[in-house]
């Protein structure tokens, strides 16, 4: 007996390309600066000769892994990433070549909460996180009405009391 389940057809937000290349630049850009600085300590204190040459080597996989996680990744995350709630299961699909699509039972849903960090907040988006027995799972960048209104579908439909709602959480009646 097979289950009939809807693909999941609701998409995370354009901005996050935004928020994501935004990140990855920054993280690119701390690795280099200290690439760069040890290739300088290299010649400076005359380092071994190979050491040099390896840093050369890493700079150039830097380069490369910046230019696709800054300019090509986030676009394709964008574009691939799908979500579904609904009152049996919460659905989550990303990936063209390698496809991943998770789908989450609603009573096994314990814990709700929403996330957002600096870049997140100067978009005005939510990762809303899913808290299982086993494991948790991420909806990144959602819009923050449709986030909050998805953590309250989420926690009613999953049956999550007040106490599952992580410490700190903005909920409706705190507004």
């Amino acid at each position: 007996m097979y289950l009939t389940i809807k693909e999941p057809t609701k998409k995370i937000s354009s901005h996050a390309v935004n928020v994501w290349r935004m990140s990855n630049t920054i993280g690119h850009t701390v690795a280099l600066i200290i690439l760069a600085v040890l290739l300088y300590c290299s010649h400076a204190f005359g380092w071994y000769s190979w050491v040099p040459i390896v840093l050369y080597i890493f700079i150039g996989l830097f380069t490369v892994s910046a230019i696709y996680s800054i300019f090509i990744e986030p676009t394709f995350l964008q574009r691939t990433w799908r979500y579904e709630v609904d009152e049996e299961f919460i659905q989550l699909k990303e990936g063209k070549w390698n496809e991943s699509h998770t789908i989450i039972p609603m009573e096994k849903v314990e814990v709700v909460k929403t996330e957002q960090g600096p870049l997140l907040r100067k978009f005005h988006l939510y990762n809303i996180v899913i808290g299982t027995t086993t494991s948790s799972h991420t909806i990144p960048a959602i819009p923050k009405d449709l986030a909050l209104d998805l953590k309250a579908r989420i926690a009613t439909f999953a049956k999550v009391t007040e106490d599952d709602v992580a410490e700190g959480e903005v909920t409706d009646e705190s507004e």
